[in-house]
């Protein structure tokens, strides 16, 4: 029996699901906040002693020139010492990744801008919009050059707007899960509905304040705007911030959304995933359109990362499989992200290997399409020149 082993250190990544980070020169407390999904760290608590802050002093402190699990105070000092634009550039040029599927919603204070991120990593980047965010900064601006609560004319501004900014992206994202859960209605909303939704959330509009967008009817709307332009729609699942109802972010909820819309050309990416992993892989093997990542739950498990990561591949096709780091903040998350993730993929596949006599050709097929081929195609990108030019 072959006893190679197989390594995946120079797979070429493409991370389709991430954000900026931030160039700040974080103390502990500020770093803590940003590799934990929590919104508070209560006294007594250490985040450095998790799965994530254990991974960080292994991965990330010799990156920064200090040895494997220095302590965190060490390694806080040492960021600090380089300035946190140096350590996140050097954080994200060791991450290996070489195109960013960046999602522009959302940023930290003092982000990198997506040049930034593509100049750190050596990578391409593209961008993914964020539906919600982007619905709302129209609507404020809406408001505030006398727009009022035309519900009509803002339908109208809206579907130009999101039709400007996807001409230039390679795909929506929708925070759904957060703002009204998966458990929605999935039909269609009828323009009436929709307008008469957008009249009753611009009259709450006040002041400079950014709206928030919780209406489930206006979400609908534009989720199934979404899937109208045959575009890929990545969805938050499962594990996330206290924000969010894990219950009901369960991606078998989208079951009937999924069955509708089987031949729409649009794509649904499942970001994440985690406790709900297995179910969105049989939500990729029995639909088309469905692809799913393990993304987030993989620098949150850490050690364990390995586990998760062979558990999604169970009914998951291996052609439908994506790689993200859903990186936002913490440049240690990218390299965390790449890390755990070829090390776990590795480990499982040279468990394939070595008990289930998997050949090793078929092994490192499964690796590259999972960190490269597979969002090529799900994005509808030409490889050969890379990414798809914004």
């Amino acid at each position: 029996m072959s006893t190679k082993q197989i390594d995946l250190s120079e797979l070429r990544l493409f991370d389709h699901h991430c954000h900026s980070v931030t160039a700040a020169d974080l103390d502990r407390r500020e770093l803590e906040l940003l590799i934990t999904e929590a919104s508070a760290i209560p006294p007594g608590v250490d985040r450095f002693h998790t799965q994530v802050g254990m991974s960080v002093r292994r991965w990330c402190a010799p990156v920064l020139g200090l040895e494997p699990f220095a302590s965190a105070d060490t390694y806080v000092a040492r960021r600090q010492e380089l300035g946190g634009r140096e350590a996140s550039r050097r954080l994200l040029a060791a991450s290996g990744i070489a195109a960013l599927g960046l999602e522009t919603g959302i940023e930290p204070e003092d982000a990198f801008s997506p040049d930034d991120m593509a100049t750190s990593c050596e990578a391409d980047w593209l961008e993914i919009i964020r539906l919600e965010r982007e619905t709302e900064r129209l609507a404020q601006r809406f408001v505030a050059d006398g727009g009022g609560r035309d519900g009509a004319a803002f339908l109208a501004a809206l579907d130009e707007h999101l039709r400007s900014r996807l001409a230039g992206a390679i795909g929506v994202k929708s925070i759904a899960a957060y703002r009204i859960g998966l458990d929605f209605n999935a039909s269609r909303p009828s323009s009436a509905e929709a307008v008469t939704a957008l009249e009753r959330w611009l009259g709450t509009i006040q002041g400079d304040a950014l709206p928030r967008l919780t209406d489930v009817t206006i979400i609908r709307m534009l989720l199934w705007w979404a899937i109208d332009h045959q575009t890929a729609i990545q969805l938050h699942i499962g594990y996330g911030d206290d924000d969010v109802d894990l219950h009901r972010c369960n991606p078998l909820l989208l079951s009937t959304l999924l069955r509708e819309t089987a031949s729409s050309g649009a794509r649904f990416m499942l970001l994440h995933c985690y406790p709900f992993h297995r179910e969105a892989g049989y939500l990729a093997d029995v639909f088309p359109h469905v692809y799913c990542d393990v993304g987030l739950a993989i620098n949150y498990t850490g050690a364990r990362s390995s586990a998760i990561i062979a558990e999604s591949l169970e009914l998951t096709p291996f052609s439908k499989v994506l790689f993200s780091t859903d990186a936002f903040g913490a440049a240690e998350l990218y390299l965390l992200g790449t890390t755990l993730f070829q090390r776990g993929l590795a480990r499982t596949l040279q468990d394939f290997h070595e008990h289930e006599d998997w050949p090793l050709d078929d092994c490192h097929r499964i690796a590259e399409d999972i960190a490269w081929n597979n969002a090529i195609r799900a994005y509808q990108l030409t490889d050969g020149r890379g990414p798809t030019p914004r």
